[in-house]
């Protein structure tokens, strides 16, 4: 498996902020303002992540901008009430992505705490995902007075979408749970490598 501090990871999400950059020169040509602040939106946050965030690794980079191009596309483009399965795709990935960082970022700290409670582990990570997703409706929903166009189609896509964004908290927990296990297993393999015994001289 790839070294997650990869540096191609970054140059990935490089690429995938240079495609913002463009799009934004592109919606402004066209005179789209509101779309161009939409994507200068997305485009900062993803910039700043990458720039300032140290403690994930350059995975993360990749995976945090593949979420702010899904998401500037559906805000910019409104893809979210377009034909086919883009909506859900969206609330799977980005809650998904979102679970999996912040899951990531507080392994020290629930690490020896959970480890023997694996279960209670899951659920407080994918219930903090499940909660990132409620709010993000709420958002939906005051965007529909706040723009011309309808983002929430009624109470079949907002129960829709909290299906998909509880998946998405479950998924991201279930692989912290396995980042959990791998790196307590690979922290007994160093210790147990360290008390191991000096070969006796010949």
């Amino acid at each position: 498996m790839r070294n997650p501090n990869w540096k191609g990871y970054r140059l990935a999400a490089l690429a995938g902020q240079a495609l913002l950059a463009i799009a934004i020169v592109v919606v402004l040509i066209r005179g789209q303002w509101l779309a161009a602040a939409t994507l200068g939106g997305f485009l900062l946050v993803s910039y700043l992540f990458v720039a300032f965030e140290r403690k994930l690794p350059t995975l993360f980079d990749l995976i945090f901008v593949v979420a702010a191009l899904i998401n500037a596309g559906g805000w910019t483009w409104d893809l979210y009430n377009q034909p086919g399965p883009y909506d859900e795709i969206a609330h799977f990935y980005t809650i998904f992505a979102i679970t999996l960082a912040t899951g990531y970022m507080l392994f020290d700290e629930l690490m020896e705490s959970f480890y023997d409670h694996r279960v209670l582990f899951v659920l407080t990570i994918a219930s903090l995902g499940i909660a990132l997703g409620a709010l993000w409706e709420v958002a939906e929903w005051l965007a529909d007075f706040a723009t011309p166009r309808q983002i929430v189609s009624g109470l079949v896509d907002t129960i829709t979408d909290i299906i998909l964004d509880s998946g998405g908290a479950i998924v991201a927990a279930l692989v912290n749970l396995w980042g959990l296990h791998e790196r307590s297993r690979a922290g007994e393999q160093s210790g147990s490598r360290r008390k191991a015994p000096a070969p006796a001289p010949r």
